[in-house]
């Protein structure tokens, strides 16, 4: 099963929970935190998305939509800014939350410096963070890439993409209208080259039958001419051997004279 088909199965499970808790506020919460402690559920925002959900706000029990707000869209260094106003979390949310940092940082640079990913997860030494990354991040299917340890870098070749901010969903249909607009504009031009070749195609055919009737022209015309020049060339023969028949007949003999 594919990171993405497993994705959709947890998110529905979580969905059914929430929707099920309907306005117990102590329910929601206990869904929030299982959902995000689950270590193969990554996306949040089909659960942010629940009307009930979304009526923790201002209630006593709202730091766990802050929480979950956090998942979908924060990193580690956010909670730690933020830490006495949020839930403490479970070492599988701490671990969950590292993991989701990774990919935030993936998703801005493919080559991500060993001393920045230190920095953001609080990880000591490069063979603590090459055993997270190996471990937590590639073997999860969330992340592929190269470590480089000459370089000390990680060098990102596949990302699993996070939740959308709400304020990046106005940036992503602009981008996606351009991307759409541009490729109906090479689609005219693919269109009007392929015109241009069948119509090239078409001259280039009648010029090459032009050609092909001219040479058959010129090939019975020489061929005519040989024809002619050989009859002629007959006649002259056997008009010659005529005349040389002719003319030793009538060409006086020469007598012989006696020898004395």
């Amino acid at each position: 099963m594919d990171i993405e088909q497993k994705q959709s199965e947890i998110i529905d499970h979580f969905v059914k929970q929430a929707s099920s808790a309907a306005s117990n506020a102590s329910e929601i919460a206990s869904v929030i935190t299982d959902a995000t402690s689950h270590p193969s559920l990554f996306a949040f925002s089909e659960i942010l998305a629940l009307s009930n959900v979304l009526q923790l706000e201002a209630t006593e029990n709202s730091v766990y939509l802050d929480m979950l707000r956090l998942f979908a869209h924060g990193t580690w260094s956010d909670y730690k800014s933020n830490a006495a106003s949020l839930p403490q979390l479970v070492p599988e949310q701490i671990l969950k939350l590292k993991q989701l940092t990774v990919l935030t940082m993936a998703d801005t640079y493919k080559v991500l410096p060993y001393d920045q990913l230190m920095h953001e997860l609080d990880v000591t030494n490069v063979r603590e963070l090459e055993d997270f990354l190996i471990n937590e991040c590639m073997y999860a299917g969330i992340v592929r890439g190269k470590l480089d340890q000459l370089q000390r870098c990680f060098e990102v070749q596949f990302a699993a993409g996070r939740d959308l901010r709400p304020a990046q969903l106005g940036n992503m249909i602009h981008t996606l209208s351009n991307w759409l607009s541009t490729s109906e504009n090479l689609l005219v031009t693919i269109q009007e080259k392929i015109k241009w070749a069948d119509s090239m195609g078409e001259i280039d055919k009648k010029h090459r039958k032009d050609v092909e009737e001219k040479v058959e022209e010129v090939k019975k015309t020489l061929f005519k001419a040989d024809i002619d020049f050989r009859s002629h060339e007959e006649i002259c023969s056997e008009s010659g051997g005529v005349m040389d028949y002719e003319e030793d007949r009538v060409r006086p003999k020469r007598r012989r004279h006696p020898i004395h």
